[in-house]
C-alpha cells in the first residue's frame, strides 16, 4: 500500500484542498497571516503522514511523525476557528471543517495506537 491509500491521508488531503479554495476568498491583508497559516498547517498534515508512513519500519519514529500530524491537524483547527471568528467562513463551513479535523484526529490517533496495522513492528 502507498501512503496515498491511507484513509487519514485521503481525508486530510480533501480538507487541505477545501481550505485552499475557501482561503482564496480571504481578504488580501490576510495573505501572509491567516491564509498562509491555514494552507501550511493543513498541507503539513498530509506531508507528515507521508513521512510517517515511510518511517513505519521504526515504530517510535512512526508514532513520533504521527504526533506531528496530530499537532498540525490541531493547528489547522485553530486557524479555522480564527477564520470563522473573523467572519471569513460561514457557521456551516466552520462546523463542517471542525468535524473533519476531529475525524482526521481520530484516524491519526488510531494509527498511533495500532502501529502494527500499518506495517510497524517492534523487534
Amino acid at each position: 500500500m502507498d501512503f496515498t491509500e491511507l484513509f487519514a491521508y485521503k481525508k486530510a488531503y480533501q480538507l487541505a484542498m477545501k481550505l485552499f479554495l475557501v482561503s482564496k476568498k480571504f481578504p488580501k491583508e490576510e495573505s501572509y497571516a491567516l491564509t498562509d497559516q491555514i494552507r501550511r498547517s493543513s498541507r503539513s498534515v498530509c506531508a507528515n503522514l507521508a513521512e510517517a508512513y515511510r518511517k513505519r519500519k521504526y515504530p517510535l519514529h512512526f508514532i513520533s511523525k504521527l504526533t506531528d500530524c496530530d499537532a498540525e491537524n490541531s493547528e489547522t483547527f485553530v486557524w479555522i476557528t480564527f477564520a470563522f471568528e473573523c467572519e471569513y467562513i460561514s457557521e456551516n463551513q466552520y462546523v463542517s471543517y471542525k468535524n473533519e479535523t476531529l475525524e482526521i484526529g481520530k484516524l491519526i490517533q488510531y494509527m498511533m495506537q495500532h502501529p502494527e496495522k500499518f506495517g510497524s513492528k517492534l523487534n
